[in-house]
């Protein structure tokens, strides 16, 4: 028996996956294969008249009919990549692991595979009283600003849309599916071409992940900061609590998250070298899902059977350098409060895994380079914090968000009214475009009109900005050597997205075990 993989085996919408088996067979004429493995599906919705599902299948043949299949070019053989696991025991180890999304997590998850002692510390709390701070914040504009959208268990990506795409190629990312569809995530995460979890996916296969960990007899210690850390001779030797609790370590893994803003102040303040990096701010925009899916699938007569359609947009201003795009698109999905400092406002965009929300939401961002943040490593922490407060202030205070039509922003005039959007505790009509530094707007401005051409209909008055976003990625790189460790400080791991090595819910998990490994390949101290 030989496997091929067969590319291009085509579904129409509404059609069961179950029939893949008789496509594959008229499409190579022979019998329907009685089984075979999906390893891709994407949505091709280029020719709107005719869109379509088209998978990349394997299938087990007999050599005498394989050979022919594979030098007509019907197919190929296949072979299967695989991580080896790192075949070592280290119950030496005593690890502290400073956060509790995904890079914390995963982390966590194979040092305690190889046997490790492990602690993790998480200034939020677990994901059921951090969904009650959320709906707080939502109904009274009242701010916990430890538990909220962006921190808590399962970190900031648990109230995302849930995206797992990624553009790194690294091994272990398959691990990490694998691992997500064995705490509850469906096994079509490992071969769609856009895979997502959703939001509400993702908070029950963190608590999964919770009961694994404390099953192993470690444990993860919420409602506890990470005030200080403890350096002896230029290497890690504790840590100090926000309890006052004194935690005796030599490795300590800092996955503390884009947004943990005072833990960086700290780490400066301990001569741990960090750097600027790039980022992005701008806006929310919301539309209506159902002006989204008619601008992307047309007129297709199997609109009513397609998922709510998604979009990606980017723009290079020549004059200026800076890229302009969208980011994090939440297709059938809400615009939600993400601010964790008060007095600060920012927002983000949430879906849950049906997708099936009246509004589809994405950022429209601008490229921000160090060189835009001129001073120390935080400067750009200063920037980010600068956009908050003039949202804030334009929203007039309890986390009301400041709104503009686009195409008032775009003519330069303050709304009158607003129509009906997702975000809560609610929106007022302000001058956006005076609300965020000059030169993000005039990007925008240039950007947004090609948006429309690419999207005809993309600028309409039903389409609203909702401000600000600027939490799209770390401002900050904490300087790490090949190994992961602190080129500073010795026994201090940065990680994930925090620590300016990645970008989303997968990128971050592989960098997570990636730490780990590293960790156990080390020398003993």
């Amino acid at each position: 028996m030989m496997k091929l993989v067969i590319d291009n085996i085509v579904l129409r919408p509404g059609r069961p996956e179950g029939e893949i088996g008789e496509e594959i067979g008229r499409r190579l004429g022979i019998p329907a294969p009685g089984g075979y493995e999906i390893i891709r599906k994407s949505l091709d919705a280029r020719k709107k008249s005719d869109i379509v599902y088209r998978y990349r299948v394997v299938i087990d043949l007999a050599d005498e009919i394989a050979r022919p299949l594979i030098e007509a070019g019907e197919a190929a053989p296949y072979e299967k990549k695989t991580h080896p696991t790192l075949a070592v025991r280290r119950p030496d180890l005593s690890v502290l692991v400073v956060g509790t999304g995904p890079s914390g997590l995963f982390c966590a998850l194979r040092l305690i595979e190889a046997g490790a002692r492990v602690e993790l510390l998480e200034r939020g709390k677990p994901i059921e009283e951090r969904m009650k701070d959320i709906e707080i914040l939502e109904s009274s504009g009242e701010l916990n600003e430890q538990s909220n959208v962006l921190f808590g268990e399962g970190g900031a990506g648990t109230y995302s849309d849930g995206k797992l795409t990624t553009r790194t190629h690294r091994p272990e990312i398959d691990q990490v599916f694998r691992t997500l569809v064995e705490h509850g995530a469906p096994s079509s995460i490992l071969y769609e071409a856009k895979p997502h979890l959703g939001t509400d996916r993702l908070r029950g296969i963190v608590r999964s992940i919770r009961g694994a960990i404390h099953a192993s007899g470690s444990n993860i210690s919420f409602n506890e900061t990470l005030d200080d850390i403890i350096v002896h001779d230029g290497a890690v030797a504790g840590v100090i609590t926000g309890t006052g609790r004194e935690i005796t370590v030599e490795r300590v893994v800092l996955a503390i998250g884009h947004s943990a803003r005072d833990t960086y102040e700290m780490l400066l303040k301990r001569g741990v070298t960090m750097e600027k990096k790039g980022f992005a701010a701008g806006i929310r925009i919301e539309h209506p899902a159902a002006l989204i899916n008619r601008i992307q699938y047309g007129n297709s007569p199997y609109r009513d059977l397609l998922p709510a359609a998604e979009y990606a947009l980017t723009f290079n201003d020549r004059m200026s350098g800076r890229g302009i795009y969208s980011f994090c698109m939440c297709p059938g999905g809400r615009v939600i409060n993400s601010s964790s400092e008060r007095e600060m406002l920012c927002t983000n965009g949430m879906s849950f895994s049906r997708r099936n929300q009246p509004f589809s939401n994405a950022a429209i961002v601008v490229s921000v380079s160090p060189e835009d943040c001129p001073g120390g490593p935080l400067d750009g922490i200063s920037f980010q914090r600068m956009i908050e407060s003039s949202a804030f202030r334009s929203g007039g205070g309890l986390y009301h968000a400041p709104a503009q039509r686009v195409t008032s922003f775009l003519a330069g005039r303050l709304d009158t009214d607003l129509p009906e959007v997702s975000y809560r505790p609610g929106v007022v009509p302000a001058r956006l475009d005076r609300a965020l530094p000059s030169w993000i707007v005039d990007a925008m401005k240039k950007a947004l009109p090609a948006f429309d051409n690419a999207m005809k209909g993309y600028i309409t008055d039903q389409a609203v900005f909702i401000g600000a976003e600027t939490r799209t990625s770390s401002p900050v790189r904490i300087a790490r050597d090949s190994g992961f460790q602190s080129v500073s400080v010795r026994g201090l791991y940065p990680a994930g997205e925090g620590a300016g090595y990645a970008g989303g819910i997968a990128s971050s998990a592989v960098d997570g075990i990636r730490c780990a490994e590293q960790i156990l390949c080390g020398a003993r101290r």
